[in-house]
């Protein structure tokens, strides 16, 4: 590939990668809850459920999918009822009680136990926000052919070295989510105060996200 598009393709999915969806939020709601440790960690697990939709394009599952109403819808439904759950756990999440540790404290101060436990839910609901979503899949699939040459012989090569390095990018961007929003329930004593406030709004727009995802059409066949 030429260097002008892979530039091109790098400050794309830069771009891309800045613009708030079910993820960010995610990486965000857990820095501003837990600290800079959790939002990269839920960094980190996003970036993983990336991985399922970049392998799964390379070798064409993506294409079968973007085929098969049943299998998109599927797909849709699972990860529309997911974003759901996040959503309502946030809702109906306790307010803390006065004078309780905060969660960026305990998380912080706890690098094994129930700090590793919890560190271990964040990756993981963080995965599955991005591997349930067939959007993101789809996304590969419209995205990344764009910047392969004709003439490449190796077309699944050339897709799966330009996905990971779209997840890579994107692995930075996230972090960079989570350490700016860490920095400020760290510096801004009304974010904290406000902390079960803000767990609400993003429990919402979590919900809202996934009856988003769940009334969207199927891609045409």
């Amino acid at each position: 590939m030429a260097l002008d598009p892979l530039l091109l393709f790098i400050a794309a999915g830069l771009l891309l990668n800045l613009t708030p969806g079910p993820d960010v939020l995610y990486i965000v709601t857990s820095a501003l809850r837990s600290g800079a440790r959790a939002g990269v960690v839920a960094a980190f697990g996003v970036t993983a459920g990336c991985f399922v939709h970049i392998f799964a394009a390379a070798v064409g599952v993506s294409a079968l999918m973007a085929a098969s109403a049943t299998a998109f819808t599927l797909l849709k439904w699972a990860g529309a009822a997911y974003l759901v759950y996040v959503g309502l756990r946030l809702l109906l999440a306790r307010a803390p009680a006065e004078g309780a540790p905060s969660a960026i404290n305990s998380v912080a101060d706890d690098a094994h136990g129930t700090g590793a436990t919890a560190l271990k839910d964040v990756f993981f609901q963080g995965f599955w926000t991005n591997a349930l979503n067939p959007k993101v899949a789809l996304f590969f699939l419209a995205f990344v052919p764009q910047f392969i040459a004709p003439g490449v012989q190796n077309k699944p090569l050339a897709f799966l070295l330009l996905g990971l390095l779209f997840n890579f990018n994107g692995l930075w961007v996230n972090i960079g989510w989570a350490l700016a929003a860490a920095w400020l329930a760290r510096r801004v004593g009304a974010v904290q105060r406000g902390m079960h406030k803000l767990e609400r709004a993003a429990g919402l727009m979590f919900i809202g996200f996934g009856l988003k995802l769940a009334l969207s059409d199927n891609p045409p066949p």
